[in-house]
């Protein structure tokens, strides 16, 4: 039998993360160099099990393997009350722990509440299947969680950090990734943040793996040397405040003041989509500026495949809320679209000015603008770029060879 990784995220099914699953899907098939075997087998442990309307084909087959019961249920209720009852010290000392450590934050304090109970029902369900190991995205909750098994079981366990989850959520930060077997950071960006943030002593833990797509999904479209219709733009993201898509509304104002033929779209679902309606039709954009809702990875890859132009408009929050490096962009250059993103975080690790892409401050609705006129007036240039940018998603961004990476790394600590 292989080896059994729990994989260990805040919510499953989610649209957004659809990195995670391709990981899991990836890893699952990888095989052994001597007898060509299957080498892991990938144990899902969400958080959340999520309800949701639109759903990738590929998770369908997951659905059935996810390990997960209501907080409030019998089995949480008698793993809880068994390891109270045999082992109280240190039942009590990991709640002292985890209330400690969680009190500067009211809402980790509250979510640590709930999933330290859930974490005893997983840490029981866990070595009951002989998991091998625990792999957490995202080291705010799915990290106090693979902590927490750790601590209740022994079982070594690492953690990709992605974005919000280093950058805002840093409750018992440290602690969480002290105690984890290795770290994976999706960019350069994040292992010098941590670094800065926690100390020297992380850095050596550290190992920068990009998220991958599989190129085949995601054909490259040919050059374009001349313009001879409106400029097709794509966006694609969450509608939350940090993916800034008011500042690319923003700018489709620029360009229809400038007279520049387009048409947007806009792909996603999320809180934000109120706002985005009303500031469209505030703007007289209802023609030009669509919002398409959520769609599935092949409806994705269709509209990339006829777009002229995509454009990444993330900035940073108040709170210190950014992007990582968004998973669409690998997507669009795979596709050799012509790339806009803003100067944040990891991004610049993909768009690089002048060799694979445009790269604006971020909020600058007019240089996004103007962005998007230099691709609409200049076709031949933009796909130059665009033609590099494939090239670059090829070599650092291609998800197999990511996934060896990872896989390797978790052989580091089951021998597998």
């Amino acid at each position: 039998m292989p080896p059994k990784i729990a994989y260990v995220m805040s919510r499953f099914p989610h649209l957004p993360e659809t990195f995670i699953l391709r990981e899991m899907i990836a890893l699952e098939q990888q095989r052994g160099e001597a007898d060509g075997a299957q080498s892991w087998e990938v144990a899902l442990y969400p958080l959340i099990y999520q309800k949701q309307a639109v759903i990738h084909p590929e998770a369908r087959p997951w659905l059935e393997r996810v390990r997960w019961t209501p907080i409030l249920s019998l089995p949480v209720l008698r793993d809880n009350s068994r390891l109270c009852f045999r082992h109280p010290r240190a039942y009590a000392g990991l709640w002292a722990q985890v209330l400690r450590e969680n009190r500067s934050s009211p809402n980790f304090l509250l979510r640590a509440v709930a999933i330290l109970p859930q974490a005893v029902w997983m840490a029981h369900a866990m070595k009951k299947e002989n998991v091998s190991h625990v792999h957490a995205h995202y080291g705010s909750h799915p990290a106090l969680m693979a902590w927490l098994i750790h601590r209740l079981t022994g079982l070594s366990y690492s953690v990709t950090v992605h974005a919000h989850d280093i950058f805002v959520r840093t409750a018992m930060l440290s602690t969480k990734l002290r105690s984890a077997s290795f770290i994976v950071a999706i960019s350069e960006y994040n292992r010098q943040y941590l670094t800065n943030l926690l100390g020297e002593w992380i850095q050596p833990k550290i190992h920068v793996i990009h998220c991958g797509i599989e190129p085949n999904l995601y054909p490259a479209r040919p050059i374009v040397l001349e313009r001879s219709t409106p400029l097709r733009i794509l966006s694609i993201g969450s509608l939350q405040p940090y993916k800034g898509q008011k500042h690319l509304i923003q700018a489709c104002q620029y360009l229809a003041q400038r007279g520049i033929p387009f048409h947007c779209q806009i792909i996603g679902g999320g809180e934000e989509r109120p706002r985005l309606e009303k500031q469209i039709n505030d703007l007289g954009l209802a023609d030009h500026v669509e919002l398409t809702g959520p769609l599935v990875q092949s409806q994705v890859a269709k509209r990339l495949s006829q777009a002229d132009c995509y454009v990444q408009p993330s900035i940073i929050t108040a709170s210190g809320k950014m992007e990582g490096i968004p998973v669409s962009l690998m997507e669009a250059l795979a596709c050799q679209v012509p790339c806009i993103a803003t100067s944040i975080s990891g991004i610049p690790e993909l768009i690089q000015p002048g060799k694979t892409g445009y790269l604006v401050p971020p909020g600058d609705a007019q240089a996004l603008a103007d962005a998007m006129i230099e691709v609409y007036q200049q076709p031949a240039a933009a796909s130059n770029l665009a033609a590099a940018g494939r090239s670059l998603v090829l070599q650092e961004f291609e998800l197999q060879a990511n996934v060896r990476q990872l896989a390797a790394l978790f052989r580091t600590v089951t021998g597998g």
